[in-house]
């Protein structure tokens, strides 16, 4: 009896609670950004963020007495998934913004990712059923529902910041699919520890190229604690770990929750608008991301 307890219990875990608070952390990240942004440039505040995720993710391996990759081919794939999905994917994001592309239009054009996947796996023979077509494609447009207002303000993009939030979306597809391809199961401390000391190695030099300066107060001091502590330690570990042990498809099409669950957060903390056009999307990504999950 208590191991079907058990067992029923880890199926919640694993099926709702850790994605529902994945996509709630990255969520946030969106608003978090809000914060921090006025107040200093992307590389700038990613290299100060990968350096203390570098250390807490080294001292908590370190203690852990986890066990370090045993292959250079592991080693080298770390690396790769964390330039990709850290650098790539974040500095692509930040710096979209940065050079004044709208968050809804940013945010539109990376949830892509989900579609860019299957069409993918779909290339390489894996099969993809009728519904899960269904469902990335309903998903797109509750996200387009979600976001179409804000898309009407949205300052139009520049072939500059286009070009970054298309090497975004490049860099989290293609991180994605390389970590679920190529890298054996490995323990999640570890893991983040190699990607993050990459993640830095790469974005400092970036970040002294940059002629701004961060202007330290108390939103970036709040954006930089919650960038590492939650939207690092535990939202980059959740996705690493539903990554190797769940269905690339499934796990992707999560990102569809994104923007919707962002809408309401901006509505209780900014008093940002609720529309119907915002609640009918949001229920119709939430049936399109049940239905790619339960394919």
């Amino acid at each position: 009896m208590f191991n079907s307890y058990n067992i029923t219990l880890q199926l919640w875990v694993n099926r709702f609670i850790i994605p529902a608070v994945f996509v709630f952390i990255w969520s946030a990240g969106f608003v978090v950004a809000r914060y921090a942004m006025p107040h200093s440039p992307p590389m700038s505040f990613l290299a100060v963020r990968f350096f203390c995720s570098l250390i807490a993710f080294a001292i908590w391996a370190y203690f852990s007495g986890v066990q370090w990759p045993q292959s250079k081919s592991q080693a080298m794939h770390l690396l790769v998934v964390g330039a990709l999905m850290q650098v790539g994917y974040l500095g692509g994001v930040w710096s979209a913004v940065r050079l004044g592309m709208g968050a809804g239009l940013s945010a539109l054009i990376t949830g892509l990712q989900p579609i860019l996947t299957a069409i993918w796996f779909s290339y390489v023979g894996s099969k993809i059923y009728p519904q899960q077509w269904w469902g990335l494609a309903l998903g797109f447009l509750g996200v387009v529902l979600v976001l179409s207002d804000k898309l009407a303000h949205s300052i139009e993009a520049t072939p500059l910041s286009l070009f970054f939030i298309v090497l975004a979306l490049a860099c989290i597809t293609i991180g994605t699919i390389y970590q679920k391809h190529f890298l054996k199961s490995q323990d999640v401390r570890v893991a983040n520890t190699m990607q993050f000391l990459i993640a830095f190695v790469i974005a400092l030099p970036l970040a002294l190229l940059e002629k701004e300066t961060m202007h330290w107060n108390m939103e970036l001091a709040g954006a930089m604690i919650w960038s590492v502590l939650v939207s690092t330690l535990l939202g980059a570990s959740l996705l690493y770990v539903m990554i190797q042990k769940g269905a690339t498809l499934s796990v992707t099409s999560l990102f569809y929750l994104v923007p919707p669950v962002a809408a309401f957060m901006a509505f209780v903390l900014f008093h940002e608008p609720l529309s119907f056009k915002i609640i009918l999307g949001t229920v119709i990504t939430t049936l399109a991301v049940a239905l790619v999950v339960r394919s």
